[in-house]
């Protein structure tokens, strides 16, 4: 059976077209046959020949891996890696990989979307387009308060940026609660908080830089916040509680919610709102970060098929397993 190598519908996307990226599927064919993908979610139907995945956000099923006996590695094309199921993955000798190369896109998303709340650009373009020419109250970033909910890789790259836009007298103020909070809050000079509620209630502005997929901003974080304040979460849409922002924004306990997620699904509620903006995943693209994305995981997929260790393992454990062993040690290339 011919091997292949199966890359995500992102590959097909015209916009993020770039002769690195052609010359990269152009080198992968040389070990597999490369095809695009549209599946929704992988089962064992989906695993004959198949030897290296580049993953977007499709649900690897259990019964995936037990029937992908050629396959070495799904290498993320981002760094999200809930549906991948990583634990089945280890146990069944599959390298996960992440790329971690797109924080400084997301971390100048969320400075823009700050600049452009701040600014209150979404309701002067909106009243402009309506023919009423009003002059409206705005802020400065200069000597306001900014939040960051998270203060990983992400949230520090949005640190080093707002803090001279700050300028002297603004404060910058984190939660995390990672151990290191406060060695990493003093470095970027930042102010550490010891609860979500302290941070809402202090900020003029909240970013949220969090993995994962859990709800961790409801009603009562939302209520803490400033008539003036906004939120803004390029991370995860279901970190937030879609009918409790709505409800919030609704009611102007907050001015404006920025999520980079559609309007669709959970987010349907926001179509139409003048002050929810939506965006369409499209915090951590750019044509440059896209590059850096496609670069790393063709490079974390070409290890893995000349049986070496690729960069950026998210389950390292499985360097234990058998089969990935057998391949390592013997640095055996596929054959397609």
């Amino acid at each position: 059976m011919k091997k292949k190598i199966l890359v995500a519908p992102i590959f097909e996307n015209k916009e993020l077209e770039s002769l690195d990226r052609t010359q990269g599927l152009e080198a992968l064919a040389e070990f597999a046959e490369v095809r695009s993908y549209d599946n929704k979610n992988f089962t064992g139907r989906d695993a004959p020949g198949v030897v290296a995945i580049i993953a977007n956000s499709s649900l690897f099923e259990r019964s995936f891996y037990e029937a992908a006996k050629d396959l070495r590695i799904i290498a993320r094309w981002g760094v999200g890696y809930d549906k991948v199921n990583v634990d089945i993955a280890t146990e069944l000798g599959v390298i996960i990989t992440v790329a971690p190369v797109h924080m400084d896109a997301v971390a100048e998303y969320a400075i823009a979307q700050w600049m452009a709340t701040l600014k209150r650009l979404y309701t002067l373009n909106n009243l402009s387009h309506k023919g009423d020419f009003s002059i409206i109250r705005t802020h400065e970033a200069q000597n306001s308060t900014l939040g960051l909910y998270g203060f990983g890789r992400i949230g520090q790259e949005m640190a080093a940026r707002a803090k001279p836009l700050l300028g002297p007298n603004g404060r910058l103020l984190v939660y995390d609660f990672r151990p290191d909070i406060d060695d990493l809050a003093h470095k970027f000079g930042a102010e550490v908080v010891s609860s979500p509620i302290e941070l809402f209630q202090n900020c003029d502005t909240v970013s949220l830089h969090v993995s994962g997929d859990e709800t961790i901003v409801g009603y009562k974080e939302l209520c803490a916040m400033r008539p003036h304040a906004s939120l803004i979460n390029p991370s995860r849409g279901n970190l937030v509680d879609d009918r409790a922002v709505h409800r919030a924004i609704e009611e102007d306990r907050l001015y404006y919610y920025v999520v980079d997620d559609p309007t669709d699904g959970p987010r349907a509620i926001h179509t139409g709102h003048p002050r929810i903006i939506c965006t369409n995943h499209n915090a951590g693209i750019s044509i440059e970060s896209a590059i850096r994305l496609d670069q790393q995981t063709f490079e974390q997929v070409t290890d893995a098929v000349h049986g070496k260790k690729p960069q950026h393992i998210l389950n390292p454990d499985v360097l234990k397993h058998p089969k990935v062993q057998a391949f390592l040690n013997q640095h055996k290339v596929i054959e397609g």
